[in-house]
């Protein structure tokens, strides 16, 4: 690819250039139409039908063949329980080793006069079924209430399990495309000899790293209206904040992942090289950041660590603004921590940048 610059073109002339050039090399790469594109909005759809009308859980209880198995039976398949409990007289042995497997979620060892129950405290499902068959059990024995309580189910849009998800796989594609857009061009253009022609054209470093990053703007814009836009036609979601802070956190964002693409890809010589690197940064942020479910599920040792992590802090503010329509000016830390994470990685990226 050859650049012409004049010795008196205007500052931004190679910057404009290098931008063009960049955004006609991915238009010439067919997965990254499928990867940026469509790939976040086939993940909304298969986890958003998924989640969208989950039935409750169905707790699976071992019952121990004993001779009052079937009075326990009997009344786990009273109406009190009808849905919730799903119930099998199991021997002694069995029980216990498909318990351990992971097929059953509770013991019941029915006595003579009461239940001894056998479960695991580090198991969410284990704690639930003990609460629901007790409590099944306890009412189908003659317990009643004192306080008479109806339960509803929530569905509206805005309190839905989609409606957590789509910012927060919007924030995960900012991240996916602009730390492979931008590290896995780099690195591929450094083993193809490209960076050496860029080398003898006139241009700046620094412009040739900042077109790299600020091309992850222009599929942004796409990427944001795409899968905002599935998500209200497709689940009903309702975006509460306005579109113009929605865009700039996620212009941050992008231009933030940008940053750091270009730092783990600054000395990288091979593709399997530059790989790894990214898996390795992106990795904790796909765990910790709160794609998929809340990071308040972990340790509170751990919780400054995750806010201080740049997905964290897109993740958060998306779902402020998109949710509930939180100004820009209530979101200084996220966006500091984002535009911390952005122009450190730009400047130690541009400090030890190598062209070969």
């Amino acid at each position: 690819m050859k650049l012409s610059v004049q010795p008196g073109a205007g500052r931004w002339k190679a910057y404009g250039m290098l931008l063009l050039a960049r955004l006609k090399e991915m238009y010439r790469e067919p997965e990254v139409v499928f990867w940026v594109f469509v790939f976040p909005i086939l993940l909304a759809l298969g986890l958003g039908i998924a989640f969208r009308n989950k039935p409750a859980d169905v707790c699976r209880v071992a019952v121990v063949d004993v001779p009052e198995a079937a009075k326990t039976i009997d009344l786990l398949r009273t109406a009190s329980a009808a849905g919730k409990v799903r119930a099998d007289v199991v021997p002694h042995s069995e029980a216990f080793n498909e318990f351990r497997l992971g097929k059953y979620d509770l013991i019941v060892m029915p006595r003579v006069d009461g239940f001894d129950y056998y479960y695991d405290p580090a198991r969410p499902e284990s704690v639930l079924a003990r609460t629901v068959t007790d409590d099944s059990l306890q009412t189908a024995a003659g317990r009643k209430n004192s306080i008479p309580t109806v339960s509803y189910v929530s569905n509206e849009p805005g309190s839905r399990y989609i409606d957590f998800l789509i910012p927060g796989l919007l924030g995960m594609n900012l991240m996916n495309s602009g730390m492979w857009g931008i590290g896995f061009a780099l690195v591929d253009m450094r083993q193809r000899k490209l960076l050496k022609r860029f080398v003898a054209s006139p241009m700046r470093r620094s412009d040739f790293l900042l077109a790299l990053a600020s091309s992850r703007l222009v599929l942004m814009v796409i990427e944001l209206v795409l899968l905002l836009g599935f998500g209200a036609v497709a689940f009903h979601i309702r975006i509460v904040g306005s579109w113009t802070s929605i865009l700039i956190i996620s212009s941050l964002g992008a231009l933030c992942f940008g940053g750091v693409g270009l730092l783990t890809a600054s000395r990288a010589q091979k593709i399997e090289s530059v790989s790894g690197l990214i898996n390795l940064v992106m990795m904790p942020m796909w765990i910790l950041s709160g794609v998929f479910f809340s990071y308040e599920r972990f340790p509170a040792l751990l919780q400054p660590f995750i806010k201080a992590l740049p997905l964290t802090a897109l993740n958060d503010a998306l779902r402020a603004a998109i949710l509930e329509g939180q100004p820009l000016a209530h979101q200084a830390v996220r966006l500091l921590v984002m535009s911390a994470w952005g122009i450190l990685s730009y400047l130690l990226a541009l400090r030890w940048f190598r062209w070969t």
